[in-house]
């Protein structure tokens, strides 16, 4: 494999907490060296930069691919096409497909398409029940041998408080990652908005956000009980950061995410009823927007991810009511992630601890880094370019995104993935 430099580049390095000039060199798809001088090396090919930002490619948590059972919604190639246009060089893939991947014969045909067709890294995980169902809990031991990097029913949230536990025990027994959507399934049953005057004005069936901390709380009761590690996929509420701080302070393994709807959006973004805003969980006041991301800011919520989320045109073509929740995200999570850097709410080095180093220091990659031996996976953007989304140009077989037509701030120029150029903008 031939060397590379990049030179003139602006390097965001979240583990650091440094944004300042200087070049990087690549060799063998890893990182050999970086510097801040004029004592650059030599090197076979020379990238000059620009001054754009060169920072650790995304490690995006919580990936939907709709393969197997729904490929005409997502499909391995169509995803990693989007993930790569969008600074994405890891997704961690949800098991919520047709059917659920709660085996290691459906596993591994998953890592076969996925390695055929995606030009980043696939991560695959697994159910943590079978069909994600809640009654019985999958074989842990045999998906992590056939390459499962977490366990999660997704929002199918485990019922049974002695099978979750169970599971919990035995995730621990073995040293698995155990996701979960912290969420009461009963009083969130049916919901499409956030309960308050907003959702009462617009006659629309709603949950409390008590649903989530009742939902945390029962999680992190559990993981008292059995000392198991465990991620919660979204916190989205000002009402569950208590809890998290509480069980962070007293030592517990657990780690949690929000994603990147809930950071820039919040539920009166709904008022016309435009169903590529109903996303699950709902989103929120923007008081609970602004603590959420204030919790990102100060390391309380570790990751952001995107919730890629692919439907059709019929799923959302309903009453909001009765529309499919989801987004893709895979190609705009960047840039509206960018929208909290230009609005000062958060630094970029703080922004790529959220979205490369905390998900690869979760799933135990050595990926998110911007140090020698650190796999080359990439992201070169330029934060301040300017342009207004169509959706139809998103690489996404399915295009519901709320972000259709918004003005947004920052585009991905190119991105590497173990040194070799997947990605670069026309």
């Amino acid at each position: 494999m031939t060397t590379t430099l990049f030179t003139n580049a602006r390097l965001i390095d979240p583990e650091a907490g440094t944004d300042g000039p200087g070049w990087l060199l690549i060799d063998g798809g890893m990182i050999a060296g970086r510097g801040s001088g004029e004592d650059r090396p030599q090197a076979e090919v020379v990238v000059d930069c620009g001054g754009q930002c060169l920072a650790p490619g995304i490690v995006d948590i919580g990936v939907k691919v709709c393969e197997p059972g729904e490929r005409h919604k997502e499909s391995y190639r169509s995803a990693g096409l989007a993930a790569a246009a969008g600074g994405v060089t890891t997704m961690a893939t949800r098991p919520d497909t047709l059917p659920a991947i709660d085996s290691p014969e459906v596993l591994e045909f998953v890592e076969r398409r996925a390695n055929e067709a995606a030009p980043v890294n696939v991560l695959p995980m697994a159910a943590l029940t079978k069909g994600r169902e809640g009654r019985e809990m999958v074989e842990i031991g045999f998906l992590m041998d056939a390459g499962a990097v977490a366990f999660t029913d997704c929002d199918h949230v485990v019922r049974d408080t002695k099978v979750l536990a169970r599971a919990l025990s035995y995730a621990r027994s073995l040293g698995a990652l155990v996701i979960g959507h912290p969420q009461d399934p009963g009083l969130s049953a049916g919901a499409a908005a956030t309960s308050g005057k907003f959702a009462s004005l617009r006659g629309l069936p709603a949950v409390s956000p008590m649903a989530e901390r009742m939902g945390l709380d029962r999680d992190i009761a559990l993981l008292e009980m059995t000392q198991a590690c465990y991620h919660a996929d979204q916190i989205t509420t000002a009402r569950a950061l208590p809890a998290l701080r509480r069980a962070k302070r007293n030592g517990l393994d657990i780690t949690a995410g929000t994603s990147i709807h809930h950071l820039t959006l919040n539920e009166l973004d709904v008022s016309d009823y435009r169903t590529f805003f109903k996303v699950k969980p709902p989103l929120r006041s923007e008081e609970d927007r602004q603590a959420v991301t204030e919790a990102v800011r100060e390391g309380l919520i570790d990751i952001i991810s995107s919730m890629h989320t692919p439907q059709d045109e019929e799923s959302k073509r309903q009453p909001f009511e009765a529309a499919a929740s989801g987004a893709v995200a895979l190609e705009t999570l960047l840039p509206a992630a960018l929208r909290l850097y230009h609005a000062e709410a958060l630094d970029l080095p703080t922004l790529f601890r959220a979205l490369s180093l905390n998900p690869a220091k979760r799933l135990g990659l050595p990926a998110g880094r911007l140090v020698p031996g650190a796999p080359a996976d990439l992201v070169l953007f330029d934060p301040g370019k300017p342009f207004i989304l169509d959706r139809f140009a998103l690489r996404s077989k399915s295009k519901n995104t709320p972000f259709d037509g918004a003005r947004l701030q920052g585009r991905v120029s190119a991105t590497y993935v173990a040194g070799t150029r997947v990605y670069e903008a026309e």
